[in-house]
């Protein structure tokens, strides 16, 4: 039988830029393997499936897989793949609600004059702050030094609003442009609490680089060893929710602009609102712009 795929670039508005996604439509029938398998084929960090809901209340089932297993949750997957089915419609839909294995997650569209400019998702889970990690192990996953890490808002720390990281902050732009994934410290490392990444990120932002709050990093297992995410919402969701759980505001919205991918050369831009309500966090949102690249048909 043909399925028909279509990949997009995430959190950019450029080609070549962002995060690759490759979304598979009418994906009903296909086996956990047969997605594993071409999951594996794409070769993105990570490939949506999209079937039939459970309950005709909501839009779609999305299945989503990295080269190396399925995960319950991810944020750029949820950003392109409410893009691509945006997109498809006639008049694009104001909201769509995607069941996943974290739970309900719904994802608002954003169109002017009809035309569907970017999508924005809210964590299905709240922030879960779990272990802490030590300075010195933090930045051996980094191949940095523990003077380059700064643990004064935060230590090292697993969290997670759905999937689980490591954060770490650094102190310094040159450090985040230093940093090399260590393979000897990630087996030291991982799992823990259900974590295989780490993400970091630093609040240094020369004036010659593009506006923005933080400029970020993310170190995970790819298809052929450890290799680097150019935009990871579900990391970008956590992180920008421990930061407002971190910040004295009770009442309001906290908003971040976060470049990542930038030292990868696929410069990508997540937008976070945080809203707080007698000083707890009520919701979580990332969104960002997606461009069409290519779409097909292939056969299983």
């Amino acid at each position: 039988m043909q399925r028909r795929y279509i990949t997009v670039d995430v959190f950019t508005d450029c080609a070549f830029g962002g995060n690759p996604l490759a979304v598979v439509l009418d994906a009903g029938g296909l086996s956990t393997a047969q997605m594993q398998a071409i999951a594996r084929e794409f070769n993105y960090s990570e490939t949506t499936f999209v079937l039939p809901p459970a309950d005709p209340a909501h839009d779609a089932q999305v299945r989503i897989f990295t080269v190396n297993r399925e995960i319950p949750f991810a944020g750029h997957p949820n950003v392109g793949t409410a893009f691509v089915l945006a997109t498809l419609a006639a008049k694009p839909p104001a909201r769509l609600l995607f069941e996943e294995g974290a739970g309900l997650v719904p994802v608002v569209i954003v169109t002017e004059q009809g035309r569907v400019v970017s999508t924005e998702f809210t964590a299905p889970q709240p922030l879960k702050r779990m272990s802490h990690v030590s300075t010195e192990q933090a930045a051996a996953l980094l191949s940095l030094t523990a003077s380059d890490v700064r643990t004064d808002r935060h230590p090292p720390q697993v969290i997670s609003v759905g999937l689980s990281f490591i954060a770490v902050e650094l102190a310094s732009r040159a450090a985040l442009r230093r940093a090399k994934p260590d393979a000897a410290a990630f087996e030291r490392t991982f799992p823990c609490d259900g974590s295989d990444a780490v993400y970091f990120y630093t609040r240094d932002v020369p004036s010659s680089e593009k506006p923005c709050e933080l400029q970020a990093r993310m170190f995970h297992p790819g298809a052929s060893g450890l290799s680097e995410d150019p935009a990871t919402g579900s990391a970008t969701a956590a992180a920008a929710a421990l930061l407002a759980d971190l910040d004295a505001t009770r009442d309001g919205e906290l908003k971040l602009r976060i470049r990542q991918g930038v030292d990868m050369g696929r410069p990508s831009l997540l937008l976070t609102r945080v809203r707080k309500k007698n000083g707890a966090i009520e919701s979580i949102h990332v969104g960002g712009g997606s461009v069409k690249m290519m779409d097909g048909t292939f056969r299983v």
